[in-house]
């Protein structure tokens, strides 16, 4: 699985770091989406998959 973000999009509802809190965080200063692995272990799919589909912006791409 790799991830990649579009933080130009971000608007940092923080729905990515409730989903998946071990993959993402959220910058102190403007709550712009943080990745904190890019390439996270399998095990991590289904949240990094919900994580994508709440994102108001859809800011995260996954591809498997």
């Amino acid at each position: 699985m790799h991830i990649s973000l579009d933080i130009d999009k971000c608007c940092g509802a923080g729905q990515c770091a409730v989903a998946a809190p071990e993959v993402f965080d959220q910058r102190d200063e403007d709550g712009v989406v943080v990745l904190l692995e890019e390439n996270p272990e399998a095990a991590l799919l289904p949240k990094v998959r919900e994580a994508a589909a709440v994102c108001p912006a859809a800011v995260i791409a996954v591809r498997e």
